[in-house]
Parts: structure tokens; sequence; C-alpha cells
């Protein structure tokens, strides 16, 4: 497998096009943040619990120094009119030894298209490769097409520290 911090891997999408999985870099801030420009508010709340349409330089250097031992991000790259460009991501974000909490966030355009499981898949195999034993997510309980990528992975609710999200969990071990 190659190493989080250089992870590389193609896909096809539900509909054939060609996608591209990749760990993200520090030179894909701009990308990103065009990214989240180009997302609805209702998606921005579903990932931040928070509508946001800017960040702090904390939140900055927060989403993009990523140590790819604690903290790793993967990104979703399409070829668009454009060039390439990134239309989703996912990260997970170690919170004591092994144990670490999934987001993610898909772009509206892209959404339904499967990259939330392919980014998820992508991310469960290099979890269970560096020896985490369980991955957690929060997510808000209108957030069916989310719930549904977590259940198909086998994610189950556990208990609720916050009764306006749904606490998942998924044993690797």
């Amino acid at each position: 497998m190659p190493e989080p911090a250089t992870y590389t891997a193609l896909e096809r999408l539900n509909d054939g096009s060609q996608i591209e999985i990749r760990s993200l870099r520090p030179e894909d801030e701009a990308d990103m943040l065009a990214a989240v420009g180009r997302a609805s508010a209702q998606s921005l709340q579903r990932r931040f619990f928070a509508v946001k349409r800017g960040f702090s330089e904390k939140e900055r250097a927060f989403f993009m120094d990523i140590d790819f031992r604690n903290h790793v991000a993967l990104v979703a790259l399409l070829e668009e009119a454009d060039g390439p460009a990134i239309v989703g991501g996912g990260r997970y974000i170690v919170f004591e030894p092994g144990r670490a909490e999934m987001a993610f966030v898909v772009v509206d355009a892209w959404q339904g298209h499967g990259i939330g499981s392919i980014l998820m898949r992508h991310l469960v195999k290099i979890a269970r490769d560096t020896g985490l034993q369980e991955l957690t997510a929060e997510v808000l309980p209108e957030n069916a097409a989310m719930l549904r990528v977590f259940g198909k992975f086998g994610f189950k609710p556990a208990s609720q520290r916050d009764p306006q999200t749904v606490h998942l969990a998924l044993k690797l071990k």
C-alpha cells in the first residue's frame, strides 16, 4: 500500500467517468477553497454543522497542515472544463490512540455519483493499514445520504454525546 502522504488511486464513478483519489497536498489550498465555494449552504451545514463560507487562518492551517499520521486527508479530483478540480474530500483525525473521527464533503453537482463511498473505502483501508482500531463519525439526522454511506460500510449507531447528531462507530479489528 502506498504511504498515506503519497496515496493515489484511480477509480470509476457510477456513470463510468474516471476520478482520482489522492492525498491532500499543500498546493491544493486554492482548489479546496474553490470546492467549498461551490458547495451549497446545506452541504456545508451538514459537514461543519454550521454554514461556512470562509475560514480563519487558524482553520485553514488546520485543514491544510496534514501530518498523515494523526490527520489523514484525501481529495477526489475530476476532469472538468477548466482542468482537474477537487469535487470532494474526506479525512480522519485521531482523537485518542487507536480511534479517529471521519468527515466528508462532496460538491453538490457531484453528489449521488458514489464519490463519498469511494473516499470512505480508501480512508477505511488506510485506517486499517495504519493500525487504527475504530473510526467514528457525527452526522446530522437529516443527512440521509451520508447515513446510508456509513451504514453500507458497517458503521453502527453508538452512544450519543449530542442529541442533535447521530454518533456512528466502526470497529476495524
